[in-house]
């Protein structure tokens, strides 16, 4: 059967970093592409950002390829993520050959706790002076993401760094940690603790510390973006939103409307979140002669203006299904 691939562009850059990612994608495997809409553009012309057909294709599909949006992105991506029932958000922070890197040695993944925490969506204003925001963490979805990092680190005898804050928000942040550690001592995977602002500081220090970070949600996503200025930006991180059944893929970065409809995007991350959606797919191969063949453009050129090149989008996209040949 073929697979089905749903295709959100949205906002910004998302419309010409995605269909490059696509063309990757075709030129490895044969896909069924369903596109549909969600973003600014789509809540101005419609009055909604994430029009209910778009949430029931992405909920449907075997797998969903994902640009950015922009004021909109709260509504847009945190229900999309629901719909795959996404419970971690894996991002690599790889630096690579050729790519001018504040830190080369840097080769860390974070797997990122995906439905809770401060993004749960819980504030009010209760006043002219007050504004809560309610954290929410559950033992259950903990032992979720627990679980998938110790698979992660291939089970027994492997290991993880957790990065919390427990020493401050003991109920929330202790409930995490402790339900991480349990879990992880029942399946004899070895945790080092690091408090995240100490993580912070150290990972600049020598990311080489690390390796595989699990973290509350809102940690896993500074967290992730402060890696990417160690590895040349955020044009450079893939990610993934896995849920049991199906799950959707995202470049880390936004929409980019500075250099938006200009043609010099730098599709990298998108095309890396690509070779992860292959892989989760079961297309190991394929997956990994992606990566490679963005490796090594990445390392050869052509490269866009974000690396110091003057190559566009699709120079860069091309170079790359080049060496899938």
């Amino acid at each position: 059967m073929t697979e089905q691939i749903v295709v959100v562009e949205g906002d910004g850059i998302g419309a010409e970093v995605v269909p490059a990612a696509v063309d990757v994608l075709k030129a490895v495997g044969d896909f069924e592409f369903v596109e549909a809409d969600a973003g600014d553009a789509v809540k101005a012309e419609t009055g909604e950002a994430l029009p209910q057909e778009t949430y029931d294709a992405v909920a449907d599909a075997d797998a969903t390829l994902f640009g950015a949006a922009g004021e909109t992105a709260a509504d847009v991506i945190l229900p999309l993520r629901e719909a795959v029932d996404s419970f971690v958000n894996v991002r690599p922070a790889k630096a690579y050959p050729g790519v001018d890197a504040l830190r080369p040695e840097t080769d860390l993944v974070f797997l990122r706790e995906n439905t809770e925490g401060v993004y749960s969506g819980h504030e009010d204003r209760l006043s002219d002076d007050l504004s809560t925001l309610t954290r929410v963490v559950t033992t259950s979805a903990s032992e979720q993401l627990a679980e998938y990092a110790c698979d992660f680190v291939g089970g027994e005898g492997g290991s993880f760094q957790i990065a919390h804050k427990a020493n401050v928000m003991r109920e929330t942040d202790g409930r995490f940690r402790d339900t991480i550690v349990s879990v992880a001592d029942k399946r004899g995977v070895e945790v080092e603790e690091v408090l995240m602002d100490a993580f912070a500081t150290r990972v600049c220090l020598d990311p080489t510390q690390f390796d595989t970070i699990v973290c509350p949600n809102l940690a896993g996503d500074v967290l992730s973006d402060l890696a990417a200025g160690l590895v040349g930006g955020l044009g450079l991180l893939p990610s993934a939103n896995i849920g049991p059944d199906n799950a959707l893929f995202e470049p880390v970065h936004g929409t980019a409307p500075d250099i938006a409809g200009e043609g010099i995007a730098n599709p990298s991350a998108t095309i890396l979140s690509a070779a992860m959606l292959l892989e989760h797919l079961g297309y190991d191969d394929e997956g990994a002669a992606v990566r490679e063949a963005v490796e090594s453009t990445l390392a050869e050129g052509p490269c866009t203006p974000d690396l110091g090149g003057d190559a566009a989008t699709e120079d860069v996209t091309k170079a790359i299904i080049n060496k899938l040949d």
